[in-house]
C-alpha cells in the first residue's frame, strides 16, 4: 500500500536542499577569476538565449552582482531557473574553453545564480514597460515561453493578458521540475517581476477551439504556448490499477503540499530514461523509497537523459535495467505488486534500431509503485478546426525566425512546437515570438 513518506521533516529538508548550493561572495569572485573572457565567447554562443556570459562574469569579478543580474535577465528573464535546472554542463559550461584546457569549466550556472539571487534578495527591478502602443496580445499558457513572451511584449509597450488553465502560474517550471532543483516558492518569486510589468493574468482559463477563436477576434495577436498534455499510455493490461502513476503527477505533489505529505512506494519502478525519469527516480529515492529501479527498452547509450543526470541518479542509489519493456502490470487485491517485463534485443544501431521481443524472456520486477515517464502527448485537438494550422508528428509547425503559424496574428512557441525542451529554449521561443508579434503589430502603423 502506497503511503506518505516516513522520513522526518528534517531529513526531507536535507534531501531536497539545493542540488548546487549558492556561491558565497568570495567563492563567486574566485571562480569568476578563472574566466578567460574569450572574444566571440563559445559559452555565449552555446546559450540559446545569447546571454553575454563573459560580461556578467566580469561584473561579478569586479563586485557588481547587480550589473551581472541585469546582463543575465536582459536576455533571459528566467535566468535564476536556468541557473538551477538547465543543462549548463552541455550548454555554456560544456563550451567553456577551460573545459578543454583544465578539464574543469568555469561554473557558469552557479555564477549566474549568484547574480540573479542578489537581484532577487534586494528586490531589484531593471525593466519598465515601453510606451503604450495601444495594441493588445493574448498569451495562452504561463510556462517560461508564455511569460518570456509577455515580458518582452510589455517592454515593447504592448498590453498583455495571460490565460492559464491551472490555478497557478509557471507551467512545468513551477510544477513539473522536482523540488530539489526548483521550489514552488522560487518559481513564483521569479514570475513576480514579470507581473510587476503590468501583465494581466486570468487563471483557471482552459482555452478550447471556441475560446481560441474568440481570443483571435478580441486581441490583435495571440501567442499559443500551451505545452504538452498527459503522459503517453502504454496500452498494456493493468495500466489503470492503483500504484501506476504518471511522472508529472508524482512530481506535482512535491509542489502542491508539504514534502511530508508526498506519497511514495517502498519499491518503485520508473519506466523510461529521459530527464523526467531521472527527476522522478531521484525524487522517489529522496522521499524514502527503499529501492528505485529505472527500466528502459534501450541502453544507456541511447537514453535521452543527460550524463550528469544519469550520474545523479546512480549517486542516489537508483538501479537501471536495460533492454526491457513492460508487458503487464501485476496486481493483487486491486493494488500493484509488480511489473511483468520482457527482454528485448536491438536490430540495428542507435535510437533508430528496431526492437525485437526475446521469446520466453518474461520476468517480474516486484514493486508497489510504477511511474510512467514516457514523454507527454500533444494537446492540440482544439487547433485542428483552424484552417491553415499545420502540425507534424504531434507538434505544431511555425516559422522558426518569427514563430508565425502561417495564420495572420497567431504565433506559436514552447513545448507544443518541439515536444519538450529545456527552460532556456522556451524562454528563447518567447523572445523570438515577441519580436515577431511586435513586427506584425507595427507593420500597419
Amino acid at each position: 500500500m502506497i503511503d506518505k513518506t516516513h522520513l522526518s521533516a528534517e531529513l526531507l529538508a536535507e534531501n531536497f536542499a539545493d542540488l548546487h548550493p549558492a556561491f558565497s561572495r568570495d567563492e563567486a569572485v574566485t571562480d569568476a577569476s578563472r574566466c578567460l573572457f574569450c572574444y566571440d565567447a563559445p559559452c555565449t554562443r552555446a546559450c540559446p538565449t545569447g546571454i553575454d556570459v563573459p560580461r556578467f562574469i566580469r561584473q561579478i569579478l569586479h563586485d557588481n552582482p547587480a550589473g551581472a543580474a541585469e546582463t543575465i535577465l536582459d536576455e533571459n528573464i528566467f535566468g535564476g531557473s536556468c541557473a538551477r535546472a538547465c543543462p549548463t554542463e552541455v550548454l555554456c559550461e560544456g563550451a567553456c574553453v577551460d573545459q578543454t584546457l583544465l578539464k574543469s569549466p568555469v561554473q557558469i550556472g552557479r555564477l549566474q545564480r549568484y547574480g540573479t539571487d542578489f537581484a532577487a534578495e534586494h528586490g531589484l527591478r531593471f525593466f519598465e514597460p515601453g510606451a503604450d502602443t495601444g495594441k493588445s496580445v493574448a498569451v495562452i499558457g504561463s510556462g517560461p515561453a508564455g511569460l518570456s513572451c509577455a515580458n518582452s511584449l510589455r517592454r515593447l509597450g504592448h498590453a498583455v493578458t495571460v490565460f492559464e488553465a491551472r490555478d497557478i502560474l509557471g507551467g512545468l517550471n513551477t510544477l513539473g521540475i522536482s523540488a530539489y532543483k526548483i521550489t514552488t516558492e522560487f518559481s513564483l518569486s521569479e514570475i513576480q517581476p514579470i507581473l510587476d510589468m503590468g501583465v494581466e493574468v486570468r487563471l483557471g482559463q482552459r482555452i478550447d477551439e471556441e475560446g481560441l477563436s474568440r481570443l483571435r477576434s478580441e486581441y490583435e495577436a495571440v501567442f499559443l504556448a500551451v505545452g504538452l498534455g498527459a503522459t503517453a499510455r502504454l496500452g498494456i493490461p493493468g495500466e489503470d490499477i492503483e500504484g501506476v502513476v504518471e511522472s508529472l503527477d508524482f512530481i506535482f505533489q512535491s509542489h502542491t503540499g508539504p514534502l511530508s505529505e508526498c506519497r511514495v512506494g517502498q519499491n518503485v519502478v520508473v519506466l523510461g530514461a529521459g530527464n523526467t525519469a531521472i527527476d522522478v527516480a531521484t525524487q522517489a529515492a529522496r522521499l524514502g523509497a527503499k529501492k528505485v529501479t529505472i527500466a528502459y527498452r534501450r541502453t544507456d547509450k541511447e537514453m535521452s537523459a543527460f550524463a550528469y543526470e544519469y550520474d545523479l541518479a546512480k549517486a542516489d542509489g537508483v538501479e537501471f535495467r536495460w533492454l526491457v519493456q513492460p508487458v503487464e502490470f501485476i496486481e493483487e487485491n486491486g493494488a500493484l505488486t509488480g511489473v511483468k517485463m520482457s527482454r528485448v534485443r536491438a536490430v540495428g544501431e542507435g535510437r533508430s534500431a528496431r526492437l525485437e521481443q526475446v521469446e520466453r524472456s518474461e520476468f517480474i520486477i516486484p514493486c508497489d509503485m510504477a511511474i510512467k515517464a514516457l514523454g507527454q502527448t500533444p494537446v492540440l485537438d482544439f487547433t485542428r478546426g483552424i484552417e491553415g494550422m499545420r502540425s507534424e508528428d504531434g507538434q505544431l509547425i511555425m516559422d522558426p525566425d518569427t514563430r508565425e503559424s502561417g495564420i495572420a496574428g497567431l504565433f506559436l512557441g514552447g513545448d507544443c512546437t518541439h515536444k519538450g525542451a529545456e527552460i532556456v529554449d522556451a524562454v528563447q521561443d518567447g523572445k523570438v515570438a515577441a519580436s515577431g508579434i511586435d513586427t506584425f503589430l507595427r507593420k500597419d502603423s
